[in-house]
C-alpha cells in the first residue's frame, strides 16, 4: 500500500457549538464550505456529523446528510466522504443506520464503524456488540465500507472478531484515537502497542483528543501513519488554549509538518484504489 499521507478532516462533531467556538461549522451550508475550503488545502477524505441547524443538536437524519453530501459532491465527486453513525445520542439501530439508506449520488462511501462500548469525560458511547455487527452486516450488504473506529487495544482486538465472522473484508481503514480519558492514553506505548496490532491490510490515521491532537498527528506523520483532523477533537490552536482555531487552520498545520517529513498527501483517488472503492464521480462505496 501507498506511503502517502491520509488526511482525514472531521470539521464538525458531536460536541462543539457556536457558543464554545464560532469556528465549528454547524448548519449544511457551513458544512460545505469548510470541506471546501480543505479540499482546496489538500485532504483524502472528510467525516460529516449532521446538525439541527437551529438547535445545534446532533442529528442522525439522513436528509441533512444529503443536502451535505450534495453540497460536497458538486464541487468535489472525488471525496472520500465518510457518516457518522454514532451511539452516542442515538441507540436504535434504525436511526443509527438512517443515513446508510442514502442512494445514488448521495451514497456515503464510509460510514463510521465504533468497536465497543466507551465513556467519554460527560456521556457515554454505547455500541453493543449486536449493534456493531448490525451496522457491519448493513455496511456489506450495501457496499458501503467502515470507518473501524478504536480507543484502546482491547477495541482493535474485536476488530479481528468481526473478520472472523465475516462481517468486515480487506483492506481496512482504522481511525486510532488516542487521549480519551477512559481509554488508552496519547503517548507512544499506547499509541504503538494499538498500531503493532492492526489487522494486516490495514489502512490507519491516528488522532488525539483535545490538546493532544497536535502531538499525535505529528507522531503519526513522523512514523507513517495518516491524521485525523479537525475541530470535532480540538477547538483550540495551541496547548495552552489562548487562541481558537479553525478548521483550515489545522489542515494547513497538517500540510506544513508532512512537508518537513517529507510525506505527500494521499489523494481520494488513491485511498479509493487502496481501499478496493469505486472510483468516485457516480460511483461510491466498494467495488
Amino acid at each position: 500500500m501507498s506511503d502517502k499521507l491520509i488526511i482525514n478532516f472531521t470539521p464538525t462533531g458531536m460536541i462543539p457549538t457556536k457558543k464554545m467556538t464560532p469556528h465549528v461549522p454547524i448548519s449544511v451550508s457551513e458544512i460545505v464550505e469548510d470541506v471546501h475550503r480543505a479540499t482546496e488545502t489538500g485532504i483524502t477524505m472528510v467525516h460529516l456529523h449532521a446538525r439541527n441547524e437551529v438547535t445545534e443538536e446532533p442529528s442522525y437524519k439522513k436528509e441533512i446528510y444529503g443536502e451535505i453530501i450534495s453540497g460536497i459532491r458538486k464541487f468535489d465527486p472525488y471525496l472520500v466522504i465518510c457518516v457518522s453513525l454514532s451511539g452516542r445520542n442515538f441507540k436504535e439501530l434504525e436511526q443509527r443506520a438512517d443515513v446508510l439508506n442514502l442512494e445514488g449520488d448521495l451514497k456515503p462511501d464510509m460510514g463510521s464503524l465504533t468497536l465497543s462500548s466507551l465513556n467519554f469525560n460527560k456521556v457515554a458511547s454505547m455500541n453493543s456488540p449486536d449493534m456493531i455487527q448490525n451496522l457491519a452486516l448493513i455496511m456489506k450488504e450495501k457496499g458501503i465500507v467502515p470507518e473501524l473506529e478504536a480507543f484502546d487495544i482491547g477495541i482493535v482486538n474485536f476488530s479481528k472478531y468481526l473478520i472472523k465472522k465475516g462481517l468486515l473484508e480487506p483492506p481496512y481503514y482504522f481511525n486510532l484515537l488516542l487521549g480519551n480519558i477512559a481509554c488508552s492514553q496519547a503517548n507512544l506505548l499506547h499509541a504503538g502497542i494499538m498500531i503493532q496490532d492492526l489487522p494486516q491490510n490495514s489502512l490507519w490515521s491516528m488522532a488525539g483528543i483535545g490538546n493532544a491532537q497536535l502531538k499525535m498527528n505529528s507522531l503519526s506523520i513522523a512514523v507513517g501513519g495518516g491524521v485525523r483532523v479537525g475541530i470535532e477533537d480540538n477547538i483550540w490552536f495551541d496547548t495552552n488554549r489562548t487562541k481558537l482555531t479553525s478548521n483550515v487552520e489545522l489542515v494547513e498545520r497538517i500540510h506544513t509538518i508532512a512537508k518537513a517529513n517529507g510525506r505527500e498527501l494521499m489523494t481520494s483517488e488513491e485511498f479509493r484504489r487502496d481501499m478496493n472503492m469505486e472510483p468516485g464521480n457516480g460511483s461510491y462505496g466498494r467495488c
